[in-house]
């Protein structure tokens, strides 16, 4: 099978405030309308959109998981030194994101954290 494309669909509560915080943070937007907002990540522009639970849900063809309670997923965002990856804690956390663990080293030329943004979603932020 060749597959021409790939892209996330994950879930919001707050359109505004998805949108906010990812052009605070320098996410490329990718358009937006009442259902969803939607925004370029890194060089490839590998796309995610951010739709309304109400919305989203019903195509998922199951109930979408409380991020709260668990995981979905982590998203890995690259960074050049450990310099950027601690300036990406900065900016999460004056966008209102969650810090859930601090940057620190994972063996010798692994460095990163893991944050949420304001609806559970996981990122993290990592040097390698």
């Amino acid at each position: 099978m060749k597959t021409k494309e790939i892209w996330a669909n994950l879930s919001v509560g707050d359109l505004d405030r998805t949108t906010k915080f990812y052009k605070q943070l320098g996410f490329k937007p990718n358009g937006a309308s009442d259902q969803l907002t939607s925004f370029f990540v890194g060089e490839r522009n590998f796309i995610i959109h951010f739709f309304l639970k109400d919305v989203l849900e019903p195509g998922m063809k199951g109930k979408v998981v409380d991020t709260k309670a668990g995981n979905e997923i982590i998203f890995t965002l690259s960074a050049d030194s450990k310099e950027e990856v601690d300036s990406w804690k900065k900016e999460v956390r004056q966008a209102g994101g969650t810090i859930v663990s601090k940057p620190e080293e994972f063996g010798e030329g692994y460095y990163g954290f893991v944050f949420t943004d304001p609806d559970g979603h996981r990122f993290n932020v990592f040097l390698m």
